[in-house]
């Protein structure tokens, strides 16, 4: 038996996987429910302090995987000013502040799949 873990739209799955010989794939197969294993946990990503978050939120247009994070907790940043790439549909898009601040909160780490909506960075 071997273990795996398959990445399917951005949810982690185990799942174990037994190796069987020649002869047993001609045998008839045996009737078995499918065993689906629970989504893996994922470690979430280094979070502002409870109540640190900022008054603004700088949320996903659309789903899509994060390439890049251009600014960390306590950057200064002024309005137009790239706080993350987001990949999607083969294009990569800069995801913009939309005012001038400090960051109070990083929500997303490279990597991350995100839906649309989801909060990226929240500032003050």
């Amino acid at each position: 038996m071997k273990n795996y873990r398959i990445t399917v739209n951005g949810v982690a799955y185990d799942v174990a996987v037994e190796e069987i010989s020649a002869d047993q794939m001609g045998a008839a197969p045996v009737a078995a429910a499918p065993v689906m294993a629970a989504p893996a946990k994922k470690a979430a990503p280094a979070k502002a302090p409870a109540g640190a978050a900022g008054d603004v939120k700088v949320n996903a247009p659309m789903p899509g995987k994060i390439v890049a994070v251009k600014v960390k907790p306590g950057d200064a940043v002024k309005k137009g000013d790239v706080a993350v790439v987001l990949e999607a549909m083969k294009m990569e898009n800069e995801i913009c502040v939309p005012q001038d601040g400090t960051i109070a909160s990083v929500e997303v780490s490279v990597g991350d799949a995100v839906e649309g909506g989801s909060v990226l960075v929240s500032m003050n």
